[in-house]
């Protein structure tokens, strides 16, 4: 997908877009884990997608971004729901004050819980800058680079990093598999070719 299209339509953010992990650092605490006939209830029955976010690859991670983007307020969690396939995970690198790295497991539910409250009451704006993937079949493997911004204005983001998305194309629509995502820190700065191609 063309970056200047995504741009045009992402308006963005986990991840999934996916939120970056510094806003889920700061309210994971939120978090209640679900009871396992919560859990078995979400991945049963699924949200109805939208056909349009759900049609190729470039249009659900579109859609994964913008649904978690906005000023402060109520994100459409539904429309976020639709999008996962039932199981699907969503984790993060997250780092230690004592320098140790752990990935951060959850649910899209988990997300949700905590994601709602940061939502509420702080901006948030993520777009995808540049995309590195790979298919085979119906399976497909994307390193989307994004740059996290507290309001769309703002000229530089307050975080990049990488979301890594797997997708899944069942015949008729794809689905998100899980999102598995990193920050970038100054030892760990994004190589070059994960960044925007110069013009």
């Amino acid at each position: 997908m063309l970056v200047s299209k995504l741009a045009a339509v992402l308006v963005l953010v986990v991840s999934f877009v996916v939120a970056p992990a510094r806003a889920q650092n700061q309210t994971e605490s939120k978090a209640q884990p679900q009871t396992q006939s919560q859990s078995s209830q979400a991945s049963a029955t699924p949200t109805a997608a939208r056909p349009a976010d759900v049609a190729t690859p470039d249009a659900i991670l579109a859609a994964t971004y913008d649904v978690i983007s906005g000023p402060p307020g109520k994100r459409d969690w539904d429309r976020f729901r639709s999008l996962f396939l039932p199981g699907a995970r969503m984790a993060a690198v997250v780092k230690g004050k004592d320098g140790s790295l752990s990935a951060k497991s959850f649910t899209p539910e988990e997300y949700i819980t905590f994601g709602d409250a940061y939502f509420m009451k702080s901006g948030f704006f993520e777009r995808e800058a540049s995309r590195h993937s790979d298919r085979y079949a119906n399976i497909m493997q994307i390193f989307s680079t994004y740059e996290s911004r507290h309001d769309i204005k703002d000229p530089t983001p307050f975080v990049r990093g990488i979301n890594s998305f797997q997708l899944f194309f069942d015949g008729k629509r794809w689905w998100v598999v899980d999102i598995f995502w990193q920050e970038e820190t100054p030892d760990a700065p994004l190589p070059e070719e994960f960044l925007p191609k110069a013009h």
